[in-house]
């Protein structure tokens, strides 16, 4: 073996185990209890949970509850407390089998915690996985349990976790014009941001209801930055299962409001897109009614399109940006236009604004469109710097 080709395969070697040892060093907030044991010691306490609060294989509440903490309830965001549930699917209050402790939906009309909900309650622990994305509503849910938080005069711990797709910056920004559950902020779609600074900017930009500011406490991650690469160890939510989903859910969340499926009721939802008259695709799928998925677009009626699953793998990392030319050129090739929006007032909410559907519609390049967003994207990072905790990509 001579010394050109041994280089080549360290390099290798190198590049593949790179964003393992990242990943390998990093310590999520959850597992530093020493931390915050002091400021929830003898404190009865509320924690924001889903499947995704784990201390390494343990969920956050089993460890804690084991720990003798004082656990009064659990709040549940969108998909649940164990993240079995449909997007958009009403959530029910219950108890927890585990551990007997209550458990309140802050989803559907519950999206904020009432006083009685929070009666008795001295300190709430916010423990949950973010993607980074703008319309991705755990952050919605945030901002409502920081309001109550700021109203009911109770501390707030942020527990943060990685962001993975915190590497860059991009999309358009909100209208305010446009503000719903999936999309509160004036930020870029993807805002490179991890839920704990997230939080910051909110109480920071004044965003809560009559500019109130939560008593907030975040605990950061070690070893991790805006550098690192992160595998998430168990998916956010029932339709992103895995990394290239997850990469390409920024891109892929706006066909939502189209015609175009993205392979909800399939074994990889967000990992490929199609409808059912495509006559030059050659990916075919079916989607079904199953987990995730009760309701598939679509359904049983084969769809023809694209499977992106290594285009989000290493594409999307290395461009670091949203790709608009899949429903730019699906709009295109549209035969009915006027019904490839399906469901206009969504992809308007998605989008943040009518802007980007109007653009699509008069045939801007992808080019142009992310040309018009620069100006507010610049001033968008000036103050997202203010907020970070960790060292930046840029």
């Amino acid at each position: 073996m001579n010394i050109q080709f041994w280089c080549i395969f360290c390099f290798f070697l190198l590049t593949k185990y790179t964003s393992v040892a990242q990943q390998s060093n990093i310590i999520v907030g959850a597992e530093l209890i020493e931390a915050y044991s002091n400021a929830i010691k003898g404190k009865s306490i509320a924690i924001v949970a889903n499947q995704t609060s784990t201390i390494g294989n343990v969920h956050l509440v089993d460890s804690l509850y084991k720990l003798g903490y004082d656990i009064k309830t659990i709040f549940a965001p969108e998909h649940g407390f164990r993240g079995s549930a449909d997007a958009g699917e009403h959530i029910k209050n219950g108890i927890d089998n585990k551990t007997g402790i209550p458990i309140t939906s802050l989803y559907g009309k519950n999206k904020k915690p009432t006083k009685a909900q929070l009666k008795d309650i001295e300190i709430v622990l916010f423990d949950i996985q973010d993607v980074g994305v703008r319309f991705y509503t755990y952050i919605s849910t945030l901002h409502y349990m920081m309001e109550a938080c700021a109203e009911n005069k109770i501390k707030l711990i942020v527990l943060d976790r990685p962001n993975p797709n915190g590497y860059y910056i991009d999309g358009p920004v909100l209208d305010s014009g446009f503000q719903s559950f999936v999309g509160m902020h004036k930020v870029p779609i993807v805002h490179g941001l991890t839920i704990a600074e997230y939080a910051k900017m909110v109480n920071g930009e004044g965003w809560l209801n009559k500019k109130l500011v939560c008593n907030l406490m975040v605990v950061p991650c070690k070893n991790y930055t805006h550098n690192s690469r992160y595998s998430l160890p168990i998916p956010p939510s029932p339709n992103l299962r895995s990394d290239a989903a997850i990469q390409l859910y920024p891109s892929l969340g706006l066909f939502e409001g189209t015609v175009i499926s993205v392979g909800r009721g399939t074994e990889t939802p967000f990992e490929m897109i199609g409808y059912p008259n495509c006559s030059y695709c050659t990916y075919e799928f079916t989607p079904k009614s199953g987990y995730g998925s009760k309701y598939p677009k679509h359904e049983n009626t084969l769809c023809k399109g694209f499977k992106l699953s290594e285009f989000g793998l290493n594409e999307i990392p290395k461009q670091k940006s949203l790709y608009l030319n899949w429903i730019i050129g699906l709009y295109k090739d549209a035969e009915d236009k006027e019904g490839f929006f399906s469901n206009q007032k969504f992809f308007d909410l998605l989008a943040g604004g009518s802007t980007l559907r109007e653009q699509i519609q008069d045939n801007y390049s992808e080019f142009q469109i992310k040309n018009s967003w620069n100006e507010e994207i610049e001033l968008f990072k000036k103050t997202r710097k203010l907020y970070l905790l960790y060292d930046d990509f840029e």
